[in-house]
């Protein structure tokens, strides 16, 4: 079979069988059009003749691009082939015994403690500056991812107990002590909440300027322009702060079992990378401040 027929075919089986979405078709899409093009310049335009060797020049071709993005590139390859071996377009599975490349897990970045405290000064006129200043503590406070803040409700809130309700990955639900800070501006907002309503009705938490719940990208927005305005850097993500949270907390001896509980973490494994975060600090500490670190 043409390899640009069974690109098609397996592109179609990725919508209608598997159920994969219209930007992941068109990431498959974009990846198989490189791979084709590579192949049809050694001459190669049917899927059945196409080597193991191939493959492997081809990954190597694009040593230059991220390690993800190549990843990336051999999963789609890995799925194309399995296909055309289901369909019985080809006898052998090519690709099988080729390797995916170890990518090397980058430690998530946290702010200090002095920079939380300038993004956290926020000066509070309008309910604007209400919603954003209990939008960010809470986000901090308690570690959230920014789905889990943007899709809170006015229900999901305790005051009384000092929780909030929280449907994470998988629509997993965890309560999340909320500390002082957290709750006094959260009870702040929640005061001229009502400004923001434009005449709408809906039980999301945080309103955007429209009256409808407040979105990521619109989060986002709005914390770049925090950023800005407080002199840090612009490229900071809302996830920063999660990460900000975990790791000041391992730093003051926090037990990580109880990090990974109020992550929503269900690998302990993915809470530990904080300790090797913490044990960085160490060092780089140490080598900053000690007499005897370094010999003259």
């Amino acid at each position: 079979m043409e390899i640009e027929e069974c690109i098609k075919d397996f592109l179609n089986y990725c919508i209608f069988e598997k159920g994969l979405s219209d930007k992941t078709k068109l990431s498959y899409k974009n990846d198989l059009e490189i791979y084709k093009e590579f192949l049809n310049k050694r001459k190669i335009y049917k899927v059945e003749d196409i080597k193991s060797d191939d493959i492997k020049d081809f990954i190597k071709e694009r040593y230059n691009e991220e390690e993800t993005t190549i990843a990336h590139n051999l999963t789609v390859i890995k799925n194309f082939h399995s296909y055309a071996l289901k369909e019985k377009i080809v006898k052998e599975n090519t690709s099988e015994f080729i390797e995916r490349p170890k990518l090397k897990k980058a430690l998530p970045k946290a702010l200090s403690i002095e920079d939380i405290d300038k993004l956290l000064d926020i000066k509070l006129d309008t309910p604007f500056d209400y919603r954003n200043k209990a939008m960010l503590e809470l986000m901090y406070g308690c570690g959230l991812r920014v789905s889990e803040l943007v899709n809170l409700e006015i229900n999901d809130i305790d005051l009384t107990n000092c929780l909030i309700r929280v449907s994470g990955k998988g629509s997993k639900e965890r309560d999340i002590p909320v500390g002082e800070y957290s709750l006094h501006y959260l009870t702040e907002y929640l005061n001229v909440r009502n400004n923001l309503l434009k005449g709408k009705s809906t039980q999301k938490l945080f309103l955007n300027n429209h009256g409808s719940g407040m979105t990521r990208q619109g989060f986002f927005k709005n914390l770049k322009n925090i950023l800005k305005e407080k002199g840090l850097n612009p490229n900071i993500s809302p996830h920063t702060l999660r990460h900000s949270f975990a790791t000041h907390l391992v730093n003051r001896g926090a037990d990580l079992r109880s990090i990974q509980e109020l992550l929503g973490h269900s690998d302990i494994s993915t809470t530990k990378i904080y300790t090797k975060v913490s044990d960085e600090k160490v060092i780089e500490d140490y080598n900053k401040y000690h007499t005897r670190s370094t010999k003259e």
